[in-house]
Parts: structure tokens; sequence; C-alpha cells
């Protein structure tokens, strides 16, 4: 058995197999005793590395090649998701909290070093590795949907302003101690980096969008030319003695314009944050000697304090002065705080650099490993209990401080059901057919809602063919579709509406269904349900998933049970109070109006919320839904309760709603630890007629 357990580091095949297992298996465990995927990672690493059961090795040459791209995968998720526009406008406040939570870990690391005897220029060193900090808890902030959030924004602005400089410190210092610093050095140092931002940010920028444009939709060559740019990147960075992180992290925001938000980006962030970036936290928790941190804590207790409590203490007065200086709540700063704590990466790469120098001892080694244990688990756990706050306040109190600027702006801009802005003042109703089952009451509900907003339907039905015009499958489904288009006039003329039966040849059916909107102006696109069958499928999105990447109007998801005539009572879930949710009520809002039925309102909110905050958010609902649902019976309902979709299946079955009409979000899997999309999960075990409704990307 000991030869087993010994030979298995040894073969990549294996290693890879127990990571793959470790990420399959573990994070789902922790969520369940509601702590971190991310935790969990690390925890198996542990258990997994040389201190357990010895299965896996950090120095394995696998191990850390996964680890290096993780690591790579990481900043560049983080600077791809980031919308730049934010960022723009906070760059600045970047810059100041970056320097904010550089400062403030620096004196207080070098005073611990200098108490300790270390030397001034040791001292230093000390300083720099808890100014730095590595963006762990990243995938949680991105799964709790408040990476938009200022404070989030600058954090991860943040990163590269105290990576770039902690780095840039440790080559001062080691310099020094080896006797061939020179001011000239670090000026070429500086120029050089100035320049590869230079190159990175706008060169890449602009040949993505080159190669983009001639590539068209060739997704595969795409993705790869995305991966290609950022592994340059972080092989500049390299050439110029700058951590990878630093190359990683700008060919995220050079190439953010580039993919946008669409098919490659998702991909992208499907092969990292499945694989890559669990590895590397898994890496991470290799690296965590136990039996080092229990001599360091018998052996070196006050020092290793002493570290500890400098990196806490200092990145929480760098959030305080952020929060003083940029005016943020106490969410906003908790969360930035524990954002800044985890001391992984950089640090770790520091602290080895300055030991073999000779700069550092093995008890300032000793004491990192520990500060790394530390701010590794408290970092995400934290961070997953302010972010969650954090979400819930800007639920709460964004529409309690100026309700009349909601209200109007969505009362004006659902410019779409209205008729205000509508080309050839007509609403036109793109309805694919494939199905002739579903088709019947497909076509009613366009009719129905055409006739309520003076419009049209274009029934549509897509041949697909590639190069021959010749080919018997093509035959085929032109006769297909023409049966189809014929019951689908037949329907129409049944509500008076007028009726544009569209059959076309194309070699993509979501993209035909999207360019038939496109070239007749569609306002809507009607669609039936989809399910999701096949490996392809689930890899790689279904025909639902592409025309919502594709579209350039609102597509609206149809699985009916019974006759849209026969729709009365309507449940539409509010998670939030925005622009797209208003689009979803009104557009409930007119069934309900056609059929005389009701309309309500679910917003489920977690135990932690109070009720001052939940009254304050009905308030804003109402005021909100007032000029878009004044002809419809609307009823707001709150629920507490743990589980989202849960409720909403509970709901819907105790009052029994004949619709419920829910919120496209795409199921994405950044961190790779936790796929709980609340959509997904409900439509899976609800037993009511669904409308899932899209906003295009």
């Amino acid at each position: 058995m000991g030869n087993i357990l010994s030979s298995i580091p040894e073969s990549p095949v294996i290693t890879f197999t127990i990571l793959l297992l470790i990420i399959l298996t573990v994070p789902p465990i922790f969520e369940k005793i509601k702590l971190p995927g991310l935790v969990g990672l690390l925890v198996a690493g542990v258990v997994f590395g040389n201190d357990g059961l010895g299965l896996l090795d950090a120095q394995n040459e696998s191990v850390k090649l996964l680890a290096d791209i993780g690591k790579i995968y990481l900043m560049f998720v983080a600077g791809l998701e980031i919308d730049l526009a934010d960022f723009r406008k906070s760059r600045n406040r970047a810059l100041g909290f970056g320097v904010f939570t550089f400062i403030f870990p620096l004196i207080l690391g070098t005073s611990v070093g200098l108490i300790f005897d270390m030397g001034l220029n040791a001292s230093v060193l000390v300083g720099s590795l808890l100014a730095s900090h590595t963006l762990l808890a990243y995938p949680i902030v991105n799964r709790l949907g408040v990476v938009s959030d200022e404070a989030v924004v600058v954090t991860i602005g943040a990163t590269i302003v105290t990576d770039t400089a902690a780095l840039l410190v440790l080559a001062i210092c080691i310099s020094i101690h080896g006797g061939d610093f020179s001011a000239a050095g670090l000026v070429v140092q500086l120029v050089s980096l100035g320049i590869y931002s230079l190159i990175v940010l706008y060169g890449f920028d602009r040949v993505g969008k080159e190669y983009f444009r001639r590539t068209g939709d060739d997704q595969g060559n795409q993705f790869l030319f995305v991966l290609f740019a950022v592994f340059l990147a972080s092989v500049g960075a390299q050439l110029i003695n700058i951590d990878i992180i630093v190359g990683a992290f700008l060919a995220g925001l050079a190439v953010n314009d580039v993919v946008g938000d669409g098919p490659v980006k998702e991909k992208i962030e499907f092969v990292g944050s499945t694989l890559f970036i669990p590895c590397f936290f898994v890496s991470m928790g290799l690296l965590l000697n136990v039996s080092s941190f229990a001599e360091t804590l018998t052996n070196d207790f006050a020092l290793t304090l002493a570290v500890v409590v400098s990196l806490f203490v200092g990145k929480f007065l760098a959030a305080i002065a952020s929060k003083v200086s940029f005016n943020y709540n106490w969410d906003q700063c908790l969360t930035m705080w524990s954002l800044s704590l985890p001391q992984v990466a950089a640090t770790l790469a520091a602290t080895l650099a300055g030991v073999r120098a000779g700069l550092l001892s093995e008890s300032v080694f000793n004491a990192v490993i520990v500060l790394m244990l530390a701010t590794s688990l408290a970092g995400p756990i934290l961070t997953k209990k302010f972010g969650s706050k954090l979400r819930t306040a800007q639920i709460a109190i964004a529409p309690s401080t100026n309700l009349d600027s909601l209200i109007e702006p969505v009362s004006e801009k659902i410019s779409y059901f209205d008729g205000h802005e509508r080309l050839n003042n007509l609403f036109n109703i793109v309805i694919p057919i494939h199905n002739p089952t579903t088709e019947k009451f497909l076509v009613e509900m366009g009719a129905m809602l055409a006739r309520h907003e003076s419009g049209m339907i274009i029934p549509l039905s897509i041949a697909k063919a590639h190069m021959h015009m010749d080919e018997p499958e093509l035959n085929f489904a032109m006769a297909q579709g023409n049966k189809l288009m014929n019951r689908a006039m037949r329907y129409s003329e049944e509500f008076n509406i007028k009726a544009k039966p569209i059959i076309r040849i194309d070699d993509d059916v979501a993209q035909g269904i999207s360019r038939t909107a496109r070239e007749n102006n569609a306002n809507l696109i009607l669609m039936g349900w989809t399910p999701i069958t096949t490996i392809q499928a689930r890899l790689f999105g279904n025909l639902i998933d592409n025309v919502f990447w594709s579209s350039h109007c609102p597509v609206a998801v149809v699985n009916l049970l019974d006759e849209p005539a026969n729709i009365r009572s309507i449940l539409v879930p509010v998670k939030n109070i925005d622009l797209k949710i208003m689009k979803i009520i009104r557009f409930a809002s007119i069934f309900a109006e056609m059929n005389q039925g009701s309309l309500t309102l679910l917003h489920i909110y977690d135990r932690k919320v109070d009720r001052e905050e939940i009254n304050l958010f009905q308030n804003a609902l109402q005021g909100a839904i007032a000029p878009i649902t004044h002809n419809v019976n609307v009823t707001i309902k709150t629920l507490r309760y743990q589980n989202p979709a849960e409720a909403i299946i509970h709901t819907a079955d105790k009052y029994d709603y004949d619709l419920v009409v829910l919120r496209s979000v795409r199921r994405r899997t950044a961190g790779g630890l936790a796929v709980s999309d609340v959509t997904t999960e409900t439509i899976k075990k609800i037993r009511r007629s669904v409308i899932l409704f899209g906003e295009p990307h």
C-alpha cells in the first residue's frame, strides 16, 4: 500500500484525476455546511498534501503548471469581468485604495521587523510582504453578483498597484542587500513597466478587435486568440521582471471590449473557472505546511502574532481610510477589507526570494506560512459574510435615497412595449416555430400580445443548410416549414392579426432567428421551450442560450401547460428593482390585463434582512410599478425563505398560479465552486406554465 501511495504523485494522469475528484466533490460539501467552497479547496490541499495523505505534492510539475495557469486565469477573469465604464470612473479611487492598502501594512510590517531587530532593509521587505494581496475571494463576490459595486471594482483595481509596488520593493531590497542597487536600474524598470502596460492595454485591444472582425463567428479561433493574448501578456510581464498576475490582469482589461458579453467570454470563463482556478486553490493548500505551522506557533509565537495582527490591522486601516475618503458605507468598507486580506501568491514568491537571498530568516518564512493559512481561510469566509450584506444594502438602500429618480426612468424607457420608439409604428413579434405540438399556443400568445400592442406577428421556420441548395434534407425542411407556416396563418386569422410568415435558409438556427428579428425590426422574440438534453448543449449552450447572446431585442421563452386565454393569475419573482425587472413586470401585466387576471410580485429575502429594509423595498417597488400596471390588480408578497427556488415553487403551488414569469440569468460558473442558479433550479422542479424572459447581451 505504501508503495502505491508513493508512486501516485509521480504519475501526471493520477495527479490530475485526484485534482478533478477534489474539485468535483469538496466545494459542494463545504457549501452545505455554509462555508465557501474556496475554503474547502484549501483544506483539501492540506489534507491531500505532504502533511496529510501525501497523494499530492506542491512541487509536482503537473500541479505547478495547473496552479500557474489558475493564478493567471484568476487575475485575467477579474480584469475581464470589470465594467470598463465603472473602472474608468473609479480608477483614481482604485489608485487611492492601492496606496492606502500598500502604505499602512508596509509601515506596520516595517515596525514589526525593527522591533524584532531585523535591520532596516529586511524590515522594509517584511512590510512589503504584507502590502500585497491575492484575490482569493473574487469568485465569491462574482457569484454574489456584487462585482459591479464600486468598492469591489476599486479593490480589484488596487491589486495591480499593491502587487507591482511590493515586487518593486522586493527588487530594491535584494539589490541593496547584494550591493548592486542603482537608481538607473529602478528608472529602467519603471519605464519598462509603463511601455509594457501601453502595449498590452492598447495594442491587444486594437489587434483583438481587428481579429474578431475578420473571423466573424469563428468562436474556436477567437477563443484561442484570447488565450494566446493572456499568456503572451504573462510572458511579457516575466521578461520585465514583473509578476505574471500583473500581465494577466492587464490582458483582461485589454480584451474586455473585444469579447464583450458573448459566447467566447462564456467559454473562456467556463474552462478557467471550472478547472484551472480551483487547481490554483488546491495548490495553495498544498503549500500550507501543518508541521511548520505548529513549530512556528511554538517557537516564534510573538513574531508570528505580530505579523498576522499587523496584516489584519493594516488592511483594516486602509479600508477605513477609503471609507472616509470616498464616502463608502460600512458594508463596502468591510468587503474591501476582507477582499484584500489573503496573502498567497505574491507574498509567498517575495518571501522565498528574500530567504534565498539571505535577507529573511527561516522564522520569518514560517510566520508568513501561518499568515497565508490565516488569511486564506479568513478572507473568503469574511468576504461571503460582508459581500452578502453588500448585496442586501444595494437592494434596500438605493430606492430609499431617491425614489423619484428610479420611477421616472422606468416609466420612460420601457419603449418596446409602449410604442413611442417603434420603427414603422408596429410592434413586431418574431415567433420561431419548429415543433407542431407547441405551435398553436405560441402563435396564440404572440397574437394576443400583438393585438394589445397594435402590431403583427412574424412566424418563422428555419430550414438548415450549408453549401448545397439541392440537398434532399433541405427540400424536406422547406416542405415542413410550409406546413408550419400554413397552420400559423390559420391560428393568426382567429385573432384578426396581421401575420408575415417567413421560411429562412440558414446554416445556424440561432443566428437565423436573430438575423430575421433584426431585419424585420422585431421588438420581441417569442420561442418555445428547448430542454438541455445533450452534452454539447450543457457545455456550449443550447438554442435558447445562443439566441439570448445574439439577439438585439428581448426574448421570451414559453412553456405553457394551458391555452394563453386561460391565464388568469401570474406570479413574477422580483429580486432587485431595476429597468430589466420593470420590463418583465410590464410584459406580465399585459397578459393579466387581457384576461382580466391578477399579478403577484414575490420578493424573497434573507433571514438577516430586517423588517425596515423590507418595508423600504416594498414602498420603492410599489412606486416603481405604478405607471406600468395601472389597469391590473397587483399584489406585492414578501417571503422569508432560505432557498429562493423552493420559495417560488412553494408559492406557485400553494396559491395555484396559472403562470410564472422568470427572469433569465445565464448560469455562470465563475470560480467553478457552486452552480446554484435560482432560475435553473426553479425550472427543473416547477409544474406550472413558465415564461423565461431574457434581455439581449
